[in-house]
């Protein structure tokens, strides 16, 4: 195989996956996540939670519904390179307006095709996530002088880990905007956006929520200058831990008793700023087939995730917020593993979940939670 039809995907622990070239041509770092989603990899693409993450599919045929204008979930791709087995040759959908390996040449998203997604997702859920490069083109050398292996791992073994990354403020929007509700509107929304999906505040606006969209930046007095009836807090990607500015602003949030709704990273800066810890999984949840229980109802929901942290909470029980903001309880939990998938205060009016109700592309299970929501904010608990 000649250097312009072969790429190779190189792990930290010095294991290699030679394969095609899929999308842009090049180099490209970041920790290495699989993702169960049979469907939606357009949503998948474009959710900022990604960022600086090679993500790889764990449905073998991928590319053949192409891409589209309309269920982009940001304003461009964010993943950092991009892991199939199978690319369709063609898209055949009546929505497609071009291929996804357009897209992914557009965008300069370096892809590997054509290995045993099968075998690097059993070695991920083994060793657990690890940092990765995909290497193409110029970036394997050329014939005559290959790149030597041992120099793609350790290039592999330079860039930087997710743990410790502060990642929100490079996906953020730069300029503060409004959805407009449909309809009446019955309660205004501040939405914090750590990485948001656009699915979110549209389906805050289909239940006549006005959504404005600040940045990540935004101090909570500029916040609670707006008079929100709500803060939101949304998804997005890095360690918890380093956002201590995000926990600053909620706890000042929390402290004049705003309703608040979190999710995915949203709720793990509630977790944080409630005074509890936050941890890395081993290989996370990703995907939009995870089964969680919601403990109010007791009805078990598939659900949609993109996480790789989760807050370390008592599961059972109530337990005293460690930063005194009274009781708090752990609402939701995920039935594989027992991680915490969503946290309620019984003394304020606030919660949030770990995983993503507005689901796009599915399922649907569970975006009663934003009827939760604004039942909070009209004052129903």
């Amino acid at each position: 195989m000649s250097e312009a039809t072969r790429a190779v995907l190189v792990l930290e622990d010095g294991r290699t996956f030679e394969g095609r070239p899929y999308g842009a041509l090049g180099e490209t770092l970041g920790e290495i996540v699989f993702n169960t989603g049979m469907t939606g990899y357009q949503e998948t693409l474009t959710d900022p939670s990604y960022h600086k993450q090679i993500v790889v599919m764990t449905a073998p045929h991928i590319g053949n519904t192409g891409v589209n204008d309309e269920d982009d979930e940001s304003r461009r791709i964010w993943v950092a390179g991009y892991v199939v087995r199978d690319p369709a040759r063609r898209p055949s959908n009546w929505r497609a307006q071009r291929s996804l390996d357009d897209d992914l040449v557009a965008q300069g998203i370096v892809g590997i095709s054509g290995i045993d997604t099968r075998q690097l997702t059993r070695i991920l859920r083994t060793a657990g996530v690890m940092r990765a490069g995909i290497f193409s083109g110029r970036a394997l050398g050329s014939d005559d002088a290959p790149v030597a292996v041992e120099d793609l791992v350790a290039r592999v073994r330079g860039a930087a880990e997710m743990k410790g990354a502060h990642l929100a403020d490079e996906v953020t929007t730069a300029e503060p905007y409004t959805v407009p509700a449909q309809g009446d509107e019955k309660a205004h929304v501040v939405a914090v956006d750590l990485g948001i999906k656009a699915m979110t505040p549209e389906q805050m606006s289909q239940r006549g929520i006005r959504v404005t969209v600040v940045p990540s930046s935004t101090t909570a007095s500029a916040i609670l200058e707006m008079k929100p009836d709500g803060v939101f807090f949304s998804n997005g990607p890095g360690d918890p831990a380093a956002a201590e500015r995000a926990v600053a602003t909620l706890r000042e949030v929390l402290d004049a008793k705003v309703p608040f709704f979190g999710i995915c990273f949203g709720n793990q800066i509630l977790g944080r700023a409630l005074g509890y810890g936050t941890y890395k999984l081993a290989f996370g949840h990703r995907g939009i087939n995870q089964p969680v229980m919601d403990r109010t109802t007791g009805k078990v929901e598939i659900t949609a995730h993109n996480h790789g942290f989760a807050v370390d909470a008592p599961l059972d029980g109530e337990s005293d917020s460690p930063a005194g903001y009274g009781r708090v309880r752990v609402s939701h939990v995920c039935l594989n593993d027992d991680v915490v998938e969503g946290l309620e205060c019984l003394d304020l009016p606030a919660f949030s979940v770990q995983y993503h109700p507005e689901a796009a592309a599915g399922p649907h299970d569970a975006s009663y939670l934003f009827d939760r929501f604004l039942d909070l904010m009209k004052g129903d608990r």
